[in-house]
């Protein structure tokens, strides 16, 4: 549960926040290795002095990484996770035994670590001081160096073999399933965002492989194949065997290196969650070298997980589910799970997307379980599609009666909430269409949502002159999928 800081504090954490998101922000992406390599080789390399675990590919990686994190604890481990981007604080993106490390903490590795930042960025190489998201992960790899931990699970933020998380050779490498995603920025086919992404697979490493189309598991094998790494493959070595509903979630059964380890209750909705669980049980056990684990120490690291923002039920009376799915994929596998879990009818959606989705597409698949839509906006970054945008994209997909707009998500929010409440059977709410927009949500309705308000920068009124400018307009990503 995060604490409450003093007001002097949060001033002073609020200001460290903002002098680091002035920097290159995360919608902007300057591909290369060079300024995350120079700092950390000044760091002495902290991020070589632990063993990593990398988690990339399209979805699933953040929910992946907090299991396989939860199973290497219950193993008695200490943990250092990496995540991106974060809810309601940039202090969640830095968690060590399973807590996100304090405000105070987090001013204290940036203290150590400013100067040789300031080194880099006078440098200025390709033209670009070192980016938020570079400091941000040069930060993490110095906490957990400090700590220090046994392990670190690292997620990608994007792509995979420029990544600035890439500058660790994970002796894991984890591949979560690969879609069409981002094509402006990784390429225009599966074939070819596998080969971004294949680019944590490191020469001896093991490299777990979620369920993939054919396109893409042809480019992972290829690229084990090309530097000696070991594939496992869901549905050949590893993979789910069993699901039904429970309360508060699922039981699974899960085929592990051992076995088949029955009865584990999994606190989260959703085939594709058990699926994921399936994942990072196979990359838990890939880490302790093969080794099969106690399958009591398998159902207690599962049932620990906590999952925020991921179909998470934050309030009653009606109902209210938060869920970052922000592209067709992540959208068409929460929506079978709100179906299965939750059943709601009628169900009320809030929507708040990123103006570079596939708006369209994620309003189809949300059109035969809403029985009306709230459109609204984020208030955290200029790059989310306003309001009125969405709604005129909704009302040919839904129908103009079923539209509604609201840009203010507290407005928006009680309106559906007023929505629901008119309605008799089993109404329920779901803010939906961005991970940032289910932050936000979070921050208005869960009292220990974090221990700040979350940054508010509007990423387009920043003037971040230099030679990448011009190439930057058209490569893009939002914030929320780092």
């Amino acid at each position: 549960m995060a604490i409450e800081m003093p007001t002097d504090q949060n001033a002073a954490h609020q200001r460290l926040v903002g002098e680091l998101t002035s920097r290159w922000p995360e919608h902007r992406v300057a591909p290369s290795l060079t300024r995350i390599r120079a700092l950390t080789e000044l760091l002495g390399d902290p991020q070589r002095a632990y063993p990593v675990i990398h988690v990339g590919g399209t979805n699933g990686k953040g929910s992946t990484a907090i299991m396989i994190e939860s199973l290497l604890r219950a193993a008695g481990l200490r943990t250092g996770r990496y995540s991106s981007p974060h809810l309601v604080d940039v202090t969640e993106r830095i968690a060590i035994d399973g807590q996100p490390i304090s405000a105070e903490r987090f001013g204290e590795v940036w203290s150590d670590i400013e100067p040789y930042v300031r080194l880099v960025d006078e440098q200025a190489h390709d033209g670009v001081p070192m980016t938020f998201f570079e400091v941000l992960t040069g930060m993490a790899y110095a906490a957990f160096a400090d700590a220090p931990v046994d392990v670190a699970v690292v997620e990608v933020g994007l792509g995979g073999g420029w990544d600035a998380t890439n500058v660790a050779d994970g002796t894991v490498a984890v591949l979560m399933p690969i879609d069409l995603d981002h094509t402006h920025l990784l390429g225009s086919t599966v074939a070819e965002i596998a080969a971004e992404k294949d680019g944590i697979i490191k020469p001896g490493a093991q490299a777990v492989l979620a369920g993939q189309p054919r396109e893409a598991a042809d480019v992972l094998l290829a690229r084990c194949a090309e530097v000696g790494a070991l594939p496992l493959r869901e549905g050949i070595d590893f993979g789910l065997l069993d699901r039904r509903l429970a309360v508060g979630g699922q039981l699974i059964r899960l085929n592990a290196a051992g076995g088949p380890v029955d009865d584990i209750h999994l606190p989260l909705h959703g085939a594709h969650m058990a699926r994921n669980a399936a994942v990072a049980l196979a990359a838990a056990e890939a880490f302790l070298g093969f080794q099969a684990m106690n399958p009591e120490v398998v159902r207690d690291g599962f049932a620990e997980v906590t999952a925020p923002g991921r179909l998470e039920a934050v309030r009653q009376s009606p109902p209210i589910v938060l869920d970052g799915a922000h592209n067709p994929h992540a959208a068409t596998a929460s929506a079978e799970a709100v179906a299965e879990a939750y059943a709601f009818n009628p169900l009320v959606g809030v929507l708040a997307v990123m103006r570079d989705k596939d708006v369209e597409q994620i309003l189809r698949v949300w059109e035969p379980l809403m029985t009306s839509i709230v459109c609204s906006q984020v208030s955290s970054t200029g790059r989310g599609l306003p309001a009125e945008e969405l709604a005129e994209v909704a009302a040919g997909i839904f129908g103009a009666e079923r539209v509604h707009v609201r840009p203010r998500l507290d407005d928006a929010l009680e309106w559906a909430t007023q929505l629901a409440d008119d309605d008799s059977g089993n109404p329920g709410v779901l803010v939906t269409g961005s991970v940032i927009a289910a932050g936000e949500a979070r921050a208005l309705l869960v009292a220990d949502a974090g221990a700040t308000e979350r940054e508010e920068v509007d990423w387009e009124a920043e003037d971040h002159g230099g030679p990448l400018d011009e190439l930057s307009a058209d490569r893009t990503a939002d914030p929320e999928d780092y």
